[in-house]
């Protein structure tokens, strides 16, 4: 299993937009049509990574206590399906449904929204104000698949909570560690 971190994009980059399609509903969708009110979670994921089907309970949880608090999340899988097939659209949706994902699960078929966001691996994570300006980039929390750290998104957490009381969020931020994306 690599580890590969996160490569961690300058805090106050403005998010680079995007049109995708999602793969349970099968609709395009931009980055202004899923923007939230208050922030945007914004996470490269795929579904045959360990370190991510290591989370997704967590990433389900995570959106649906913010999403009434104005914070979209929006899934990005970037990853090669012809080398990795299991990556697949179809199978997405399904992991998706499987999941209990409350939020788009986008396929990036090109790759350029994965390099637009200089994300390296997965899970990848980039938080946004409201303003779509980078406040948070780095880890969920620090379990990793056999650590017997429970997963419970407290670095996100922290991050949200801080930037819906409008206080500091902490600069001091811990690069997520995952499997590279699958490049072509």
């Amino acid at each position: 299993m690599a580890r590969t971190p996160s490569n961690m994009l300058p805090l106050g980059t403005k998010a680079p937009n995007f049109k995708l399609q999602d793969s349970v509903s099968g609709l395009q969708m931009s980055l202004d049509e899923l923007k939230g009110v208050n922030a945007t979670l914004i996470m490269f994921i795929c579904n045959h990574c360990p370190f991510v089907k290591h989370v997704n309970p967590q990433l389900s949880q995570l959106a649906k206590d913010y999403i009434s608090k104005g914070v979209n999340c929006v899934a990005i899988s970037s990853n090669d399906i012809e080398n990795y097939p299991q990556d697949r659209p179809e199978l997405m949706r399904s992991n998706a449904i499987e999941q209990d994902f409350i939020f788009p699960y986008l396929f990036d078929q090109t790759q350029a929204v994965a390099k637009a966001y200089d994300a390296a691996c997965t899970p990848d994570f980039y938080m946004f104000d409201k303003d779509l300006k980078l406040v948070y980039r780095g880890q969920l929390d620090d379990s990793r698949p056999g650590n017997d750290i429970n997963v419970t998104g407290s670095d996100i957490r922290a991050a949200l909570d801080a930037l819906l009381a409008q206080k500091p969020i902490n600069e001091l931020q811990k690069p997520s560690i995952g499997c590279n994306i699958k490049w072509k």
